[in-house]
């Protein structure tokens, strides 16, 4: 599951001139910046980015092994040359190491929170970065505004030896997954849980119990993972959102999502523990 690498610090302020050798995690759009290599992308350096002719507003991360990391706000029309292309993030699974993937994450929601608070939602003045803290402020009225970050939640279902997954009308091909959904105003995680599981299956659920979190930059989700018991009901799908949810048996999965995604690991973790009949251990 992609998560914070060990070895990173984060860090909002840096050195006072950032190393030329510091990581440029650079976004043209929701595109990273990379070294042109099909088999093995990687993150250019600052210098990189200099010798290109490259630049953008810059809002430093941390160090990851020693090494500074930055995030670059390129304008969106960024034409790459001179061995780098331009790559989506979700094109990069199982190609970038996984911590490099998770710093990029990190970068993007950085990124994505500049470009879109560039001038104030309250007065429309343009908005700076505060020197001390992650948050863009508006000199004319004082609105300060933090980047993003949505909380939604995720539960795995499971009758007896069964777990129930769907497959969403945007997923690719045949691929199922835990029903997930965005936590609503006035909301608690749990209230979540019971409110999208009857809205998209028609079911009711108890003993609801925390498995995990992970952040997931598409483009500035929380997902908090539950297990929970089936307690009545039958499937009926929300035609708008879901096109299939069947209850499997832990021996006959289908296509799962990306091992990188919390999704993945709520399944095989539960699938593993119906199986041998054990209990759920969180993940922290």
């Amino acid at each position: 599951m992609m998560q914070t690498p060990p070895g990173f610090v984060p860090a909002h302020q840096g050195p006072g001139v950032v190393p030329k050798a510091a990581l440029a995690f650079a976004f043209a759009g929701p595109k990273l910046l990379v070294i042109d290599n099909e088999s093995a992308p990687g993150i250019p350096a600052i210098a990189d980015l200099d010798r290109s002719r490259l630049d953008g507003r810059r809002h430093y991360l941390g160090r990851f092994e020693g090494i500074d990391c930055v995030a670059v706000a390129l304008d969106d029309d960024a034409n790459a040359r001179g061995g780098f292309a331009f790559a989506g993030l979700r094109s990069l699974f199982g190609r970038m190491p996984e911590p490099l993937l998770a710093i990029a994450a990190r970068a993007f929601q950085v990124v994505e929170w500049d470009r879109t608070h560039r001038f104030c939602g309250r007065c429309g003045q343009p908005m700076t970065q505060r020197p001390h803290e992650r948050a863009m402020e508006c000199a004319a009225c004082g609105y300060v505004a933090y980047p993003r970050i949505s909380p939604a939640m995720m539960v795995l279902v499971t009758r007896s030896r069964e777990l129930l997954l769907a497959r969403a009308n945007r997923f690719p091909g045949a691929m199922f997954s835990a029903l997930a959904g965005f936590v609503e105003a006035g909301e608690t995680i749990e209230d979540c849980v019971h409110r999208e599981v009857h809205e998209e299956v028609g079911l009711d659920v108890t003993n609801l119990q925390y498995f995990a979190s992970q952040s997931w930059s598409f483009p500035h989700s929380l997902m908090i993972a539950y297990t929970a018991e089936y307690a009545g009901g039958e499937i009926a799908v929300d035609a708008t959102e879901i096109a299939d949810a069947r209850w499997f048996r832990p021996e006959a999965l289908p296509e799962l999502p990306t091992p990188l995604s919390i999704a993945r690991l709520l399944i095989e973790t539960t699938a593993e523990r119906l199986r041998h009949g054990t209990g759920i251990t969180p993940v922290g």
